[in-house]
């Protein structure tokens, strides 16, 4: 009976030798390199004209990494020729046994992978976790941004909207020059270096600015930066592509991961006015109008519940003490100015430059204007109803 009993027991412990170990403790095969998923996603993204485009025009650069995650910049580096310019993006990445998840800024996917990353600052995450706008934030145009200069300047306006990579749509940039060639942030956010002479700043509400050619860029991977800091200096640099005749800021407008029409959103104070054709529009703040060539002055950043007097050529806006024609005079305001409204209400019918409405604004002071003479942004109420 031991003997069978031994036997049995060397028998089973045989079989047990040669049983495969369990799956799930094999080693887990290493992920494919993040460089290798990040530029699959860029060149998947790219426009028809350069999906062709090699592996070696791409520049993906990991500036931190712990891990399973992956933190940096991918751009899709130009030709050095006339009407072009580098693409890119700041990118989140994040490996599984199934491979790389990659998202880009703007893309609702990079918020969700920025909230569980340990890679992303607090700063970071404040921005980019607010819940992305619908395009063109939906009707609202405002940005809260100056011009990308110092207050109080006024530089050339060397051309009108055009796109970023030169005349394609959407006329998302324009060219400005002189002053004391800074180049400052246009509003807060946090600030990424694409390439040298290449700078990115992420704001608030789905909106990103982009400044190229600059030289003398700072570098920086993230770092809060306030309205006004300093970017670097007006330059001809094309060190990832394309040309510049020269020094300028190649100043582009993004929003949700991608470039936007500058038309109609409201920077330092100045509504940006496409042309007929690429770079021949340009900026109007209350009736005066600036095409390429011209100067603007930086009045600074417009509040979210401010306007800037649109009078249509007439001068001045008559003020009333009730939201209607109806209502006596209280005095006027001067085309241009900047006013505070408190809340609207609808009155009587007027057509200014952008329509006909019949929404009145009540202001700071108590006296009312007609919203068709006001330029806020928004096609309705800026600070709710009376």
């Amino acid at each position: 009976m031991r003997r069978l009993v031994l036997s049995f027991t060397l028998a089973t412990v045989g079989a047990w030798a040669v049983v495969p170990a369990p799956a799930s403790a094999a080693p887990r095969p290493a992920p494919a390199p993040v460089t290798d998923a990040v530029t699959a996603k860029l060149l998947g993204q790219a426009d028809a004209a350069t999906r062709t485009a090699k592996p070696q025009r791409t520049r993906v650069t990991v500036t931190r990494a712990d891990g399973r995650w992956a933190f940096g910049t991918a751009v899709l580096l130009a030709d050095r020729s006339e009407d072009a310019h580098p693409t890119g993006s700041v990118f989140l990445a994040r490996s599984d046994t199934k491979g790389w998840t990659v998202a880009f800024d703007g893309e609702a996917s990079f918020g969700d992978l920025a909230a569980a990353s340990p890679l992303v600052s607090e700063n970071e995450k404040a921005v980019f976790t607010t819940p992305v706008a619908p395009l063109l934030a939906g009707g609202d145009f405002r940005t809260g941004m100056a011009l990308p200069f110092a207050v109080g300047q006024t530089w050339t306006l060397t051309s009108g909207p055009h796109g970023w990579g030169g005349a394609a749509a959407p006329w998302s940039s324009v060219d400005l020059a002189g002053g004391d060639q800074v180049v400052r942030a246009a509003r807060a956010g946090t600030a990424y270096t694409m390439c040298t002479g290449w700078i990115r700043v992420i704001h608030d509400r789905g909106y990103s600015t982009d400044y190229y050619h600059l030289w003398n860029s700072i570098s920086v991977n993230g770092a809060g930066v306030a309205q006004g800091a300093v970017l670097g200096n007006t330059g001809t640099d094309v060190t990832c592509g394309g040309s510049a005749t020269g020094r300028h800021v190649h100043f582009g407008l993004r929003q949700n991961s991608a470039y936007v029409p500058i038309a109609g959103h409201g920077i330092g104070k100045w509504d940006f006015v496409s042309g007929a054709a690429a770079y021949q529009g340009g900026a109007r703040h209350g009736s005066a109008y600036v095409g390429g060539g011209g100067g603007v002055y930086n009045y600074g950043a417009l509040g979210f519940n401010q306007g800037v007097v649109d009078a249509n050529g007439g001068g001045t806006l008559t003020r009333r003490s009730g939201p209607g024609t109806g209502y006596g005079a209280v005095g006027s305001i001067a085309d241009g100015a900047t006013v505070t409204v408190s809340c609207s209400a609808n009155g009587t019918s007027h057509t200014g430059r952008y329509g006909t409405t019949a929404l009145w604004d009540r202001l700071s002071d108590g006296s009312w204007v007609s919203d068709a003479y006001l330029s806020t942004g928004v096609n309705g109420p800026i600070n709710g109803w009376c």
